[in-house]
C-alpha cells in the first residue's frame, strides 16, 4: 500500500520539534521499517531536503519567487482530502517538474507545483516546498540520516557509512541495507564514474602545532588557490569530477589530454588540483578558473584564454584495488609510479619547522594559498573532515553561506549589497548568523551576485532580500567576539569577502564547532584579562 505524503509531513513535523539526536533517529527508524522499496531512495532523499537521489543530477530549476508565490496563495485553502498525494507520486511530479524545459516552461512548471499543493494541507505543502528550496530544517542531517539506516536494518553503523563514503548516495545505501541486507553492505565497492566523496582536511593554526600532533615529522603539499578535481579512467574512457561531484570533463578537455597522453596506467582514480595560469606563470584568481568549470560551449577558445595546470596529490584505486586503507606514503608511492614528477604536487617530507616555514613563503610567493600537511601513516576516509590532513594558511578565513542581503545605498543602491553571513550548525543543520559583511567585491560583482541571489529569493522587506542557502563564500576576518546580537553568539571583526566557494556546497560550510575552537584558540597567545 502506498504510504502518504501526509505521513511524511507529519514525521518531519516531529523531527522538527525535538532537539534529541536519540529521538530523531528512532522516529526515522520507525518510518523507514514502514515505507515500500520502491519508496525508500525517495524517501531518503527528501528527508536530505533533495528532491532525487544524491547521483541522480536532474534539477528543478524552480525560482524561489514562483514557489514563493504559489506556496502563498494556496495556504489556508482547502485540499482534496478524497485524493490525497503518495510519495511516490510527489517523486513522478518532481521528474515532470525536472523535464520541463523550453518556451513556456516556467508556467508549466507553476502548473505542476500548483497541481500537488492543490491536493495537500498545509502541512504537506509546507514540506513539499521545503524540499524544493533544498531545506529541510528538521534536523535530519547526514549522520542523523545514516545511523537511522543502520538501525532500521540492524547492522553496523560503521559498514553503512562505508558503503556511503564509496557510493556517495545516501538514498541508494538505504535501499540496499533495507531489501538486500549487511552483507550486500559490506560488498559496496568503489564503481569507476561514480565520484567518491573527497576527504577533509582540518585548519592547522601552525606548523608547529601539524608536526607535534604527527610525532614531529609531516608531508608537506602547496596549497594550491584551485579547484579540487577527481579523474577516473578505464580504458580509453575517461571522467573528471569537481569536489561537488558534478561530471565536468567537457569542460576540461587540456587536462583529459594531459591524463591521456601522460599518465601510465589503464585503470585509476587519483585526486589533484586544477589551477588556471597567467601569462607570468602565475595563478589567476579563482574566479577565472570558475569560468573554465561553468563553460561547456566554445571551450577550444576559452582554454586558450584561460589555461590550465594540474598538479595531482592522491590516488584512491589503481587496475583494481581500492586504495583507501593504505597509508598516505603508500598512495603517494602508486602515484609517482604513473605520473611524471612535473604533474605531482610540490612536496617535502621534514622534522625540520623552519625547512617547512620556507616553504610556505615560497607557496605563498608563488601565488598559492599555503600548505597541506599530511600524516604518513593516514589511511583515506571519504567524505570525512579529520587530523590526518591539515591545510595550513598564513591569514585565517571561514567558508560561510549568505542566508540574506540588503538593498546598499548611494552608488550601490541596485544592488544586494551587504550580506548576511552564517555557518552552519553541525548538529541540526541551521544556519546560523555571524554577522553582515560588504566589502571584499568588485562593482561587477555585485552586479553578478545580486542577480544571483535574487534568483535564490525565498522572501523579502523593503530592505532585505532572504535566500535559499546556497550561496558559499570564503571570508577573512580580523577577530572573533561573543556577540548576543546574532543567533551563533559570535560575530565576525572586520569580516571581508576573499572568493566566492562555487565549488562547495551549503553542508561543507565552516560549523559553529570550529568557529567556537578559532574563538578559543585567540587567546592562547594574548595575557588574560583583569575583569
Amino acid at each position: 500500500m502506498a504510504t502518504q505524503f501526509s505521513e511524511f509531513a507529519n514525521v518531519c513535523k516531529t523531527l522538527e520539534a525535538t532537539t534529541k539526536r536519540t529521538e530523531k533517529i528512532d522516529r526515522l527508524v520507525r518510518f523507514l521499517n514502514l515505507v515500500d522499496k520502491d519508496e525508500i531512495a525517495p524517501t531518503v532523499a527528501f528527508f536530505s531536503g533533495r528532491a532525487f537521489t544524491d547521483s541522480d543530477k536532474r534539477v528543478l530549476d524552480v525560482s524561489g519567487r514562483t514557489l514563493w508565490k504559489i506556496t502563498r496563495s494556496s495556504i489556508g485553502q482547502l485540499s482534496l482530502a478524497s485524493n490525497p498525494v503518495s510519495i511516490l507520486e510527489v517523486y513522478r511530479a518532481f521528474e515532470k517538474i525536472a523535464g520541463t524545459t523550453g518556451p513556456g516552461s516556467r508556467v508549466k512548471k507553476e502548473m505542476l507545483i500548483q497541481s500537488m499543493i492543490n491536493r495537500m494541507s498545509d502541512v504537506e505543502a509546507e514540506y513539499f516546498a521545503r524540499i524544493i528550496f533544498g531545506e529541510m530544517r528538521i534536523g535530519a542531517v547526514e549522520g542523523v540520516i545514516l545511523e537511522a539506516i543502520a538501525k532500521a536494518a540492524m547492522m553496523a553503523p560503521d559498514d553503512v557509512r562505508r558503503a556511503y563514503l564509496l557510493l556517495g548516495d545516501i538514498s541508494s545505501v538505504a535501499k540496499i541495507a533495507l531489501t538486500e541486507g549487511s552483507k550486500a553492505v559490506r560488498n559496496v565497492r568503489l564503481q569507476l564514474f561514480v565520484p567518491i566523496r573527497p576527504m577533509l582536511a582540518e585548519m592547522a593554526t601552525s606548523i608547529d602545532s601539524v608536526l607535534e600532533e604527527y610525532h614531529g615529522r609531516s608531508a608537506f603539499e602547496y596549497k594550491y588557490d584551485g579547484a579540487r578535481i577527481q579523474i577516473h579512467q578505464k580504458g580509453p574512457l575517461i571522467r573528471i569530477f569537481s569536489r561537488r561531484l558534478t561530471d565536468v570533463t567537457a569542460s576540461l578537455p587540456d587536462i583529459v589530454d594531459v591524463v591521456k597522453n601522460r599518465i601510465e596506467c589503464n585503470e585509476f582514480l587519483i585526486e589533484g588540483e586544477v589551477l588556471a595560469i597567467g601569462k607570468g606563470q602565475k595563478p589567476l584568481p579563482f574566479q577565472d578558473l570558475m569560468r573554465r568549470f561553468r563553460r561547456f560551449h566554445e571551450v577550444t577558445s576559452v582554454a586558450s584564454q584561460i589555461p590550465l595546470r594540474l598538479f595531482l596529490f592522491d590516488m584512491v584505486y589503481r587496475d583494481g584495488s581500492l586504495l583507501i586503507d593504505k597509508s598516505y606514503s603508500e598512495r603517494w608511492r602508486l602515484l609517482e609510479e604513473i605520473a611524471p614528477k612535473d604533474l605531482l604536487a610540490t612536496r617535502i617530507i621534514t622534522s625540520d619547522p623552519i625547512l617547512a616555514k620556507s616553504m610556505m613563503e615560497d607557496s605563498i610567493r608563488a601565488g598559492h594559498e599555503g600548505l597541506m600537511a599530511k600524516d604518513l601513516n593516514g589511511t583515506y576516509s571519504p567524505g570525512v573532515r579529520g587530523k590526518k590532513w591539515f591545510k595550513i594558511k598564513l591569514a585565517e578565513t571561514l567558508d560561510l553561506v549568505i542566508v540574506a542581503a540588503d538593498w546598499g545605498s548611494g552608488r550601490r543602491r541596485d544592488w544586494l549589497s551587504n550580506y548576511h553571513l552564517a555557518v552552519r550548525d553541525q548538529d541540526t543543520g541551521r544556519f546560523l548568523m555571524v554577522g553582515k559583511t560588504f566589502k571584499g567585491l568588485t562593482d561587477e560583482e555585485f552586479a553578478a551576485t545580486t542577480r544571483a541571489l535574487l534568483g535564490m529569493k525565498i522572501s523579502q522587506n523593503d530592505y532585505t532580500v532572504f535566500v535559499r542557502p546556497e550561496m558559499v563564500v570564503e571570508v577573512a576576518f580580523n577577530e572573533i567576539q561573543k556577540s548576543p546580537h546574532y543567533d551563533s553568539k559570535f560575530a565576525l571583526r572586520f569580516a571581508r569577502i576573499v572568493r566566492f566557494r562555487n565549488d562547495k556546497p551549503p553542508s561543507e560550510a565552516d560549523s559553529i564547532a570550529r568557529l567556537n575552537t578559532l574563538y578559543q584558540n585567540q587567546f592562547k597567545s594574548k595575557d588574560v584579562s583583569d575583569f
